[in-house]
């Protein structure tokens, strides 16, 4: 084979290599999403009107309705024959709106971009809409080119018709693929449950902790593992003045991996009341490392800073190496203060015969649990009553659970928001050796089993073959090779997000993996889902994006219980590469209205950093409505119909398009030589044309429901034979016999449309006016 044919066979292969890719099905291109950008929803009440999105779309009971009531005020214009042939396009139409499809339906994917009028139909569709009811398209559109389109199918279906004949209506529920699981956390053909991020704050050094104040204002207070603590408002703005500063104390330094610092903050369950917080960092006393527990009381001025003098030491703990200093504080159900702190660093707790985390004589490698509201001026804090080891001989009595090696980010579950299981349960992730990392479920007494065995394995064989050893095993574990150092999460138990329900979410700092357990309520087991960021479109809503920061250092819940973790991509104390990230679930939302808070309100001292996100794209516009918007200044029109001959104009904002007014089916006006207002040649608007109307059997009555749609109260008299001007063009309208009390001349007893005999002089014309007594 020559040079040549070789060169247009490679060509030719490319060609088909492009051609397969833009033919290929389209499923992963497209996702449910409505029109105001956001994923679609179970209905708090059931749907009245569009019943087929009952279960899953983008309407609530509100919206059903308003798409109810314009059906019905279309539906006026019809006699009873028209309505039998034409509600149902009519309704399907309308109720595109409600689709979880309904973005793709309205091309309003892109909030960038031009949105159709009317939802894309399938071209089959299209045409038989054409020809069973083309003249109900006016009373559809605000867009009078429609007028010049109703007598050409191909005209009509090329505006109509959506190219994509998988997601037009009616393929789009009919097909399969896209319907199957609809509603349900998306997951790529490995099961990796794909879930998209929010970024809501920036520019941190090493954030370590978040956590809110319960308090009904929806602050969340975000640490750094430098010292400082800063205060956010819930709209995303930071307080330029630090709710804590403690760098001059905290024992740190820029070096990546550095496990020292500020570690972590618990606001007291009633901070409101009893304004305490509490703080767990690293220090150097007389060039000793030390975890030191402190007690802050909020400032007597400002709410949103601590007072820096009130600090009281609650605890100190010698640390024998720069490792292994756990780090979590937190407020369990019972009010008590739960402390984790590691089992002193080193490798493998080389500490004594069995280690620190099996030695109940030492705090390191231990669960504790303190109570820091029944005090005395000495003590800081006193031992819960039911303590597991309290009278136990050899045994600290602030021990609540022992065998961990270094628990990194507990949480407590709040509990099924309906039937509040799982409510109290201490859920945390423990940092392994060699081999495997672990999440646990710490119970009051617990051993985990550190240093005797690593996840389900034995690390030291003497250890783990003893008889009396009695750990609890964890719920989950996994090799190094998907990470090699865990952060626990939480169980999720937003509002938001109703799919994640019940689902603990946490990660691994090394390897920026994104994990879940979910509970099997049949058989007690944990189940794992890896989690990946979306993929094509599936995180293409506002505000989404699909990456974040490998190195997971923590997650956290805000007061409303949506969940986030904390990232850096540069591990280091002194680097400004953290960030914060919700977690969202792109498949389903709550309904509108069930999840919305109004925060209480605060007093700001200080300036507010407004918030500005980094990754991804800048933000849609707000949501367009599928009507136009209208002008800034109103001025009142003339009757409807009616011209004038200096009309009033309206001042535009720029983004408005003045067009011709649309007109509904029925619609009259008067035309007259003189261009008089209040009199003249009857002429109504049908199937996308004005025509006029024969006066046999028009009677006062007729002429009074003429007026009435102009705006004039009283019809002075009938003009027949063509009085008042002959028309030309079409003859829409005989035999007209009206009561004087229907809305428009097409309620009337009358002939067919367009079936008449008669000619343009025997057009009607009426004289309206105000009173029965004005001049005729």
């Amino acid at each position: 084979m020559s040079r040549v044919s070789v060169k247009v066979v490679e060509l030719l292969s490319r060609w088909l290599l492009v051609l397969l890719v833009l033919l290929a099905p389209r499923h992963g291109n497209t996702h449910p999403q409505c029109l105001d950008y956001k994923p679609p929803f179970q209905p708090r009440e059931p749907l009245v009107f569009c019943k087929e999105y009952a279960k899953f779309g983008c309407c609530d009971l509100e919206k059903d309705d308003k798409i109810s009531q314009n059906f019905y005020k279309i539906m006026d214009y019809f006699d009873y024959s028209g309505y039998v042939t034409c509600a149902k396009y009519i309704r399907t139409i309308l109720c595109q709106e409600c689709s979880p499809y309904s973005a793709h339906l309205y091309d309003a994917e892109d909030a960038n971009t031009p949105m159709r009028e009317l939802p894309g139909l399938c071209g089959d569709y299209c045409s038989e809409f054409w020809h069973e009811c083309r003249y109900t398209i006016s009373l559809l559109t605000d867009n009078n080119a429609t007028v010049g389109i109703e007598e050409d199918r191909n005209k009509f279906c090329n505006f109509l018709e959506l190219k994509d004949r998988e997601y037009c209506y009616p393929n789009v529920l009919s097909d399969d693929k896209l319907n199957a699981n609809l509603g349900d956390v998306r997951a790529d053909p490995e099961g990796c449950l794909q879930l998209c991020l929010q970024e809501v704050a920036n520019g941190l050094r090493n954030p370590v902790a978040m956590v809110h104040a319960d308090d009904g204002t929806h602050r969340f207070f975000v640490a750094e593992q430098l010292g400082y603590v800063w205060a956010y408002l819930s709209n995303g703005s930071r307080i330029d003045r630090p709710f804590l500063n403690l760098t001059k104390a905290v024992l740190t330094s820029p070096w990546a991996g550095d496990e020292r610092g500020f570690l972590c903050m618990a606001l007291h369950p009633r901070f409101t009341m009893v304004r305490k917080a509490y703080v767990y960092y690293s220090v150097s006393v007389k060039k000793e490392e030390r975890i030191r527990i402190s007690e802050f009381t909020l400032s007597a001025d400002d709410m949103n800073q601590l007072d820096h003098s009130s600090e009281r030491t609650i605890l100190e703990v010698v640390e024998p190496a720069s490792n292994h200093n756990g780090g979590q504080l937190l407020f369990g159900h019972d009010g008590y203060l739960y402390i984790f702190i590691g089992d002193g660093g080193r490798a493998g707790d080389p500490f004594g015969k069995f280690g620190n985390s099996q030695n109940k004589s030492t705090l390191l490698g231990k669960v504790l649990r303190l109570d820091v509201d029944n005090k005395d001026e000495v003590d800081p804090y006193s031992i819960p009553s039911d303590n597991p080891f309290l009278g136990e001989k050899g045994s600290l009595p602030e021990i609540y659970a022992y065998g961990v090696r270094n628990m990194w980010r507990c949480s407590i579950d709040r509990g099924d928001p309906i039937t509040g299981q799982g409510r109290g349960r201490l859920f945390c992730g423990d940092v392994g050796q060699n081999k495997f990392e672990e999440v646990d479920l710490i119970v009051k007494g617990g051993n985990y089993g550190w240093r005797a065995k690593e996840g389900f394995s034995c690390y030291d064989n003497r250890l783990c073959r003893n008889t009396s050893l009695d750990d609890i095993l964890p719920i989950f574990a996994y090799p190094h090779k998907l990470g090699k150092s865990v952060t626990g999460g939480y169980i999720y138990r937003g509002c938001q997000m109703p799919n994640l329900n019940g689902l603990y979410i946490f990660g691994d700092f090394m390897s920026g993996r994104l994990m879940s357990l979910k509970e099997n309520q049949s058989t007690g087991k944990w189940e794992y889902k890896e989690i990946c960021m979306g993929k094509g479109q599936t995180c293409r809503f506002p505000k989404l994006i699909n990456s974040y920061y490998k190195y997971i250092i923590s997650f956290s819940e805000d007061e409303a219980g949506e969940l986030y973790f904390l990232a850096t991509g540069a591990p280091s104390a002194s680097a400004r590469a953290g960030v914060i990230y919700k977690i969202v679930d792109p498949s389903r939302r709550a309904p509108p209205g069930k999840c919305s808070f109004k925060p209480t309100l605060i007093k700001i001292k200080g300036k507010l950093i407004h918030f500005h996100p980094k990754e991804g794209k800048p933000s849609p516009p707000t949501a367009r409505p599928l009507t136009r918007p209208q002008p800034h200044v109103t001025v009142r029109p003339p009757p409807l119909g009616v011209t004038t001959n200096n009309p009033q104009t309206t001042p535009r904002p720029m983004y408005w398009t003045q067009r011709r007014r649309k007109h509904r089916a029925g619609s009259v006006r008067l035309i007259s030589a003189e261009q008089l207002s209040d009199r003249g040649r009857v002429e109504i608007y049908i199937r996308g044309e004005w025509g006029t109307v024969c006066d046999d059997l028009f009677s006062s009555k007729a002429a009074a429901v003429v007026c009435q749609q102009l705006g004039f109260p009283v019809a002075l008299r009938v003009a027949k034979r063509a009085e008042l001007g002959r028309g030309s063009g079409s003859i829409l309208l005989d035999d007209v016999e009206c009561e004087g009390t229907e809305r428009t001349l097409l309620d009337c007893k009358r002939a067919k449309v367009g079936k008449h005999n008669c000619a343009h002089d025997e057009d009607v014309g009426v004289v309206c006016g105000y009173h029965h007594d004005e001049d005729k």
